[in-house]
């Protein structure tokens, strides 16, 4: 498998400023199939850039607000500025709001560029009224990237008020823009509502490699057994990589309530969450 046809856009984020395991495993992971531009939207100091450095083609760090899409916006442009987006078949858009692969990228990567469309994402998600691409892990071809229209929407990224503004102008935009431009999108596995959190076990077994970090503390910790069973069942590295970095996370003792294979516990904070949603009106 070729490793110049790919450029991966790279968006990270660490409230502590820190390139941790899970980052550093990730990226490596990626960097065997193509070349990385990493942007952490945070202040790393020079000594965590460097745990990273070999595996990337270039690194941005500072804060600047804009979450997920204001790295890919600065990624691209640097990819734009140094004239090297010709040098590629594909571009990625990839962040870390996910835990993995948690096994080898390589056949993912293989199927998601074996189907025919313009774009393709791991995750299409389906709602009542629309369905769009996942942002952490989308295939754009040349003739989406190497457009005006592209770079006019990557260019166009700023700073919104809340994360639903961001979701709906940039995660929904993005496919809405593709679209609208007569180019073709579609996705390796398709969900529907909040499945990408909330069935992480049932996603692992149909070859998603990767784990959204937000079900590590979905419904009140009930999702640990899903998780436990990934674990134990992934890469061992990727293993070792995502229990380290989520200890760190969420803490030692919260990782140790969280991942149990006991019914009854995960039968009680199912019936908590629900509890917690009814007295909040959501039921």
């Amino acid at each position: 498998m070729s490793t110049h046809k790919r450029l991966f856009l790279f968006a990270g984020f660490d409230k502590d400023c820190i390139i941790d395991d899970a980052l550093i495993y990730y990226v490596k992971s990626l960097s065997k199939y193509g070349d990385i531009v990493l942007c952490m939207d945070c202040d790393c100091p020079q000594k965590e850039i460097n745990k990273i450095k070999k595996y990337v083609i270039h690194t941005i760090s500072k804060k600047h607000g804009e979450y997920d899409f204001g790295s890919y916006k600065r990624c691209f442009q640097y990819a734009r500025d140094k004239k090297i987006l010709k040098n590629y078949d594909y571009l990625y858009l990839v962040n870390d709001s996910v835990f993995g692969p948690t096994i080898n990228i390589k056949q993912t990567l293989q199927n998601i560029e074996s189907i025919k469309t313009d774009a393709c994402g791991i995750i299409i998600s389906k709602h009542k009224t629309h369905a769009f691409m996942e942002s952490w892990f989308i295939r754009l071809d040349k003739k989406i990237f190497s457009s005006d229209w592209f770079a006019d929407f990557m260019d166009s990224v700023t700073k919104e008020q809340n994360k639903e503004d961001i979701t709906v102008k940039y995660e929904h935009g993005l496919t809405n823009l593709i679209k609208n431009n007569d180019c073709s999108w579609s996705g390796l596995h398709t969900v529907r509502g909040r499945k990408t959190y909330n069935k992480p076990k049932y996603l692992f077994q149909h070859g998603v490699p990767f784990i959204k970090k937000v079900s590590f503390v979905r419904h009140n910790g009930a999702l640990g057994q899903q998780i436990k069973y990934i674990l134990n069942n992934c890469d061992k590295t990727a293993s070792k990589s995502i229990i380290k970095t989520a200890n760190r996370i969420y803490g030692k003792k919260y990782m140790n309530w969280f991942l149990t294979d006991n019914p009854l516990k995960i039968l009680f904070r199912n019936i908590q969450y629900s509890i917690k949603k009814l007295n909040n009106g959501e039921i």
